[in-house]
């Protein structure tokens, strides 16, 4: 499987967690950024790109699910945890928020966001 998976370093304490979503010298490569709030039970994703490589950075509880060709991946982030994942283009990947909770993810792609051409084609991992 072609996907970077990282769990990145947490600072906690009595007000909650902060993070690095993306490592400082990746930004200059970003063309999008986005912050993905998900009601409890919804599913985001559920497509690949053509073209660019995405990085979402989120807090579970989450589930994900990866395909990269015949490849497939799931992944159960709990309550705390914190992950980092690096999709290239070509890549599948759904995200369900499996928490009572909204959740939030941000998401940087390589590619600029185009409604007359987006970057993504529709693939179902997660039924909603």
């Amino acid at each position: 499987m072609r996907v970077t998976i990282e769990r990145p370093t947490v600072h906690s304490d009595p007000r909650g967690i902060v993070f690095d979503p993306l490592p400082g010298n990746d930004l200059p490569a970003q063309r999008n950024v986005h912050m993905v709030l998900t009601e409890p039970g919804a599913v985001r994703g559920n497509h690949y790109h053509m073209r660019g490589t995405e990085v979402l950075a989120g807090a579970g509880p989450l589930l994900i699910r990866l395909r990269d060709g015949e490849e497939r991946m799931e992944l159960n982030i709990y309550a705390g945890e914190v992950i980092r994942l690096t999709i290239p283009a070509g890549v599948a990947h759904a995200i369900k928020n499996v928490g009572d909770k909204p959740s939030a993810i941000v998401s940087f792609s390589t590619e600029p966001y185009d409604s007359e051409k987006p970057d993504v084609v529709r693939e179902v991992l997660i039924e909603a």
